[in-house]
């Protein structure tokens, strides 16, 4: 896609929109980083950001797919990060898929993944659950192993009606079989985001599960002391008076605004990519990302002869 614009490709785009969370092959969607893309231009989407759990291994893919497809592209990873009540994931955009801090930092948690995962299968297995590392394993199809893999194959099997189901009974923080992963500090996380070049973004912050608005206040102003740059507003969990809450703390600590679907493919068979609960992603998020990023990558400008 050529860097200039016609005015006119300028305003249909400002009208267009994006995702900019969304999963792949490469950790626990169904879909290649490469599906994803093409899927995205039959949504009309005009950009995209792919956030694969704790792996960037898909961002090579994606964006030499979205290059050929004419679709502006963000790199992305998706961490988990310690916190008392819920659960806690931060966004990196913009980062560097071959910077030694981030590349170090996902063979840690990909570490995690395999220390626990083994875990998980016993206790399914003395539950009288018949799964295996290796159906998981194939189910990954060579991806970082996640949880909703293993739960499709226990809707396969008819142990549970469907994936939701899965993580009530069995693979939730409250299930039979759950054990955690590893998980950063999210002083750590912010920190090797920002120093593999992206701008770090609080994911869906309903599923923090603060106890009020205050305590919610309270854990995104700790978060900005540390270098969040950004909280994600729109997001699938999100109805009406989320969005409104996510808005008014972006507006309170001057946060970039964001928004996805969180896209899982089959594995979360009631998302859509391009759709988070009803609500579109306004182009003008990918945007002002875009802008900020440019300050934190300054063009490269040849020398004065």
């Amino acid at each position: 896609m050529s860097e200039r614009k016609t005015a006119r490709e300028t305003a249909d785009m400002a009208q267009s929109f994006v995702d900019l969370h969304c999963h792949s092959t490469a950790s626990d969607g169904t879909l290649s980083p490469a599906e994803v893309v093409r899927l995205a231009r039959r949504c009309r989407l005009s950009g995209l950001a792919v956030t694969d759990h704790d792996t960037v291994g898909g961002i090579a893919e994606a964006e030499a797919e979205a290059r050929a497809s004419g679709i502006d592209f963000i790199a992305g990873i998706e961490i988990s990060c310690q916190f008392p009540t819920g659960t806690m994931h931060l966004l990196g955009y913009g980062v560097d898929p071959v910077n030694p801090a981030l590349t170090k930092l996902t063979t840690e948690l990909v570490g995690g993944r395999d220390d626990r995962n083994p875990k998980i299968v016993e206790k399914l297995n003395q539950l009288g659950v018949s799964v295996t590392m290796d159906e998981w394993r194939a189910r990954a199809s060579g991806g970082v192993l996640g949880r909703p893999q293993l739960a499709a194959i226990l809707v396969e099997k008819g142990y549970v009606r469907s994936i939701q189901q899965a993580f009530d009974k069995y693979l939730g923080s409250d299930g039979l079989a759950y054990f955690d992963k590893e998980r950063l500090p999210a002083r750590e996380a912010l920190d090797r985001i920002r120093q593999s070049g992206g701008l770090p973004v609080l994911a869906h912050p309903r599923q923090l599960r603060t106890g009020n608005d205050a305590e919610l206040q309270t854990a995104v102003k700790n978060l900005v002391d540390l270098g969040l740059a950004g909280i994600e507003v729109i997001h699938s969990d999100h109805d009406a008076d989320w969005v409104c809450k996510c808005e008014e703390l972006a507006n309170r600590f001057g946060l970039l605004k964001t928004g996805g679907s969180d896209f899982h493919g089959t594995n979360k068979k009631d998302i859509s990519l391009g759709v988070a609960n009803g609500r579109r992603v306004p182009r003008a998020y990918f945007d002002a990302l875009k802008e900020q990023l440019a300050v934190v990558h300054p063009p490269i400008r040849p020398a004065r002869t």
